[in-house]
């Protein structure tokens, strides 16, 4: 498993936790922190996949 996707889930999970909380806070910038979290923890988790899957292809 390529250390993006390790990477990537962490952000992913960060940022969900961020935004819940920014939600119950009431807090709109911790919110908004936790979607571009979300958003690059995803982006990160692929470009891990895509790297995971060139290495098994060749």
């Amino acid at each position: 498993m390529d250390h993006d996707r390790t990477e990537g889930s962490m952000k992913n999970i960060k940022g969900r936790m961020k935004e819940g909380l920014g939600k119950a806070l009431g807090d709109s910038k911790m919110e908004t922190e936790g979607k571009m979290d979300k958003t690059e923890g995803k982006i990160q988790n692929t470009v891990g996949g895509m790297k995971d899957s060139l290495r098994k292809s060749t």
